[in-house]
């Protein structure tokens, strides 16, 4: 017998091998998209681009996988797939609204469509999605919700499509929000919906009954302007009917499209008209924008930048006593703060150490400046080692003593204001809350008090504000429409130990609505003003623009931005507040004269610390 010690020519395969093979094989043959490119990672599922040449990404499938998680990740493969062979990105975009609320209602409507049309032709894939809806649910805590105003309109609608189309009901952990919606949207569109079954393999068709349904929920004034687009746009081939030819369509109408695509992946809630990817765990999100087309799919949906000067109705709010300032164990029970906290950690393990080295020296840069200033031959402190041979070579002279001086970074509080938009969530806001971990406790050893803050809104789609609105016959110039929602993560006194857990309310699912920047500004400059620190430093992290649907769908365009710039202006030139921005993927240095954009969030924590590096250096320079 011969012994080797020749290692195996081809390494073993991980178990799980096999089964992303198979299903990223079907999910080829189901998109007839063979060179589509398919991937796993430990994030959202999500479609890049829109044709066969594309981008699909999958999660990971866990460890010890049953029979349930194979059904979730084959439903979002499904999901997926169904996409690409049924749906037509430039009939949509041709005939979508361009309102925020009222597309966030069109989009998951013919998601429901794509997936009623695999559903209903084979029953495993209809189980698949099944299975994936109510995973997305049950993570996103729906049956929680109790108020209408909490309950996303158009993930009700779509499910109540899904039920006309398929004869499934929604899924148990979705009924509730359902439930809350189901009487009214009956009401007023039941007859509609019913047709949509007739339509479900036209997608033109079942888009114009979709606007239809749009009117019929009394939400016109969203999208009617838009109608339009629909007279003069010629025939479309429906998706299949031949791939070669939509394929040699014009260049730029297909780039366009494809940047839309790029965007509709979502039954999620949506944020400044933004479709985020498909469904998967919580506080996970895509990187579906490549480098360029952040800006251009920003400038479709944002508001113009306007002179803050120009004439306008002056900002007000409609209905501030639905508005909240809350702390962050207030929002949920503290055994879900901690597995939110958990899960924070368990996310960001990599990035916590890069954040920490960062953090690491800003504390060394501090520190230096502390250790050059004492104060020397006093006449109590500190004993000074330095000056006791004056006592040997005369014992008549006393004791000297020193003592440290209070360094000008001492004497300061920080207030981090952190966006908790829709828009933030994913990797954006994962980050943003462990950077922000990472510098309240570096800061903390160095003397310096930090303040965490957040602010979204309590609802979409305006909340209670909007239905006191309407109740009360909707008068002309309400203002700000929506309730707001600030959180206080930690305040300035409290110590980082006790606030630590606070920051993983940032990964609950549903948290992350609409922002309103300028009134949040306000509220955090305000908070400092009231500090007794002589200096103050407030740093403001988002991600664009402020956008709220309900008020911009009422008020004009430039009603939200042009109070920010008001307040910005207040800060910057009539404050000795220093304020700082740092942009996550959008250009703000037009709305701070003191800031940063980065193109990608983990650039996130050596911007803070780096900015927080030079406003210190400056104060001892």
């Amino acid at each position: 017998m011969t012994l080797s010690n020749q290692k195996s020519a081809s390494p073993r395969e991980a178990p799980h091998e096999p089964f992303k093979r198979a299903v990223v094989g079907c999910l080829r043959a189901m998109a007839r998209a063979p060179e589509l490119e398919v991937s796993f990672a430990p994030e959202k599922p999500g479609l890049i681009g829109a044709t066969d040449h594309g981008k699909a990404r999958l999660p990971e499938p866990p460890r010890r996988m049953d029979a349930r998680d194979a059904a979730i990740l084959r439903g979002h493969a499904d999901s997926i797939a169904l996409r690409l062979a049924c749906h037509d990105a430039r009939t949509h975009s041709r005939l979508a609204p361009q309102a925020p609320m009222a597309r966030a209602i069109f989009d998951a409507m013919e998601k429901a469509r794509v997936e009623a049309i695999g559903a209903r032709r084979m029953l495993g894939t209809a189980q698949n999605l099944t299975a994936a809806l109510q995973d997305h649910y049950e993570r996103g805590r729906f049956a929680e919700v109790r108020q209408r105003a909490e309950a996303p309109l158009e993930d009700a609608l779509a499910l109540l499509v899904r039920e006309r189309l398929t004869g499934n009901a929604p899924p148990p952990a979705a009924l509730h929000i359902v439930d809350l919606w189901r009487e009214i949207i009956e009401t007023r569109a039941g007859s509609d919906l019913t047709l949509l079954v007739e339509e479900l393999e036209n997608q033109r068709s079942f888009a114009r009954l979709a606007r239809k349904i749009l009117a019929d929920l009394d939400m016109a004034e969203l999208g009617e302007s838009d109608q339009q687009e629909d007279e003069g746009a010629g025939d479309e081939k429906e998706p299949g009917a031949d791939r070669s030819k939509e394929k040699a369509g014009d260049e730029s109408e297909s780039a366009d499209s494809s940047k839309i695509e790029r965007v509709e992946d979502s039954d999620e809630e949506i944020h400044e008209g933004e479709m985020e990817a498909e469904d998967g765990p919580p506080g996970e999100a895509p990187d579906e924008m490549e480098p360029g087309d952040s800006d251009d799919a920003g400038a479709a949906i944002r508001p113009p930048i306007s002179n803050n000067k120009s004439a306008g109705v002056e900002y007000h709010a409609y209905a501030p006593q639905f508005d909240e300032i809350i702390r962050a164990e207030d929002l949920c029970e503290p055994e879900e703060l901690e597995r939110l906290r958990a899960y924070l950690d368990k996310q960001l393990q990599n990035l916590s150490s890069v954040v920490a080295r960062l953090a690491n020296r800003l504390q060394r840069r501090l520190m230096a400046q502390q250790n050059r200033a004492w104060e020397f031959d006093l006449e109590e402190g500190m004993l000074d080692p330095a000056r006791l041979t004056r006592v040997i070579v005369d014992p008549q002279v006393p004791l000297s003593f020193k003592r440290e001086k209070d360094a000008n970074f001492r004497d300061t509080v920080v207030t981090l204001l952190i966006d908790n938009s829709g828009s933030m969530r994913g990797r954006p806001i994962t980050v943003a809350a462990t950077c922000a971990d990472i510098l309240a406790r570096t800061l903390e050893r160095c003397g310096v008090k930090v303040e965490i803050l957040g602010f979204t809104t309590r609802a979409w789609k305006g909340g209670q504000s909007r239905e006191a609105w309407l109740q009360a016959g909707k008068p002309p110039n309400p203002g700000r429409l929506n309730d707001l929602r600030h959180i206080i993560y930690k305040s300035a006194d409290a110590p980082w130990r006790r606030a630590r857990k606070n920051l993983g309310l940032m990964m609950r699912e549903g948290l992350l609505k609409e922002n309103i920047d300028g009134e949040a500004l306000d509220w955090a400059f305000r908070r400092l003003l009231a500090r007794p620190e002589q200096r103050k430093i407030l740093m403001m992290i988002s991600d664009g623009a402020p956008v709220d649907d309900s008020t911009l769908s009422i008020n004009p365009g430039h009603y939200l931005e042009r109070h920010l710039r008001q307040k910005i202006e207040e800060i910057e030139m009539r404050s000795a507040v220093e304020l700082i921005a740092i942009g996550i993927g959008h250009d703000v240095t037009r709305y701070y004269r003191r800031a940063l954009t980065i193109i990608d969030a983990e650039e996130l924590g050596g911007a803070m610390t780096e900015k927080l590096a030079e406003l210190f250096s400056e104060s001892t320079g």
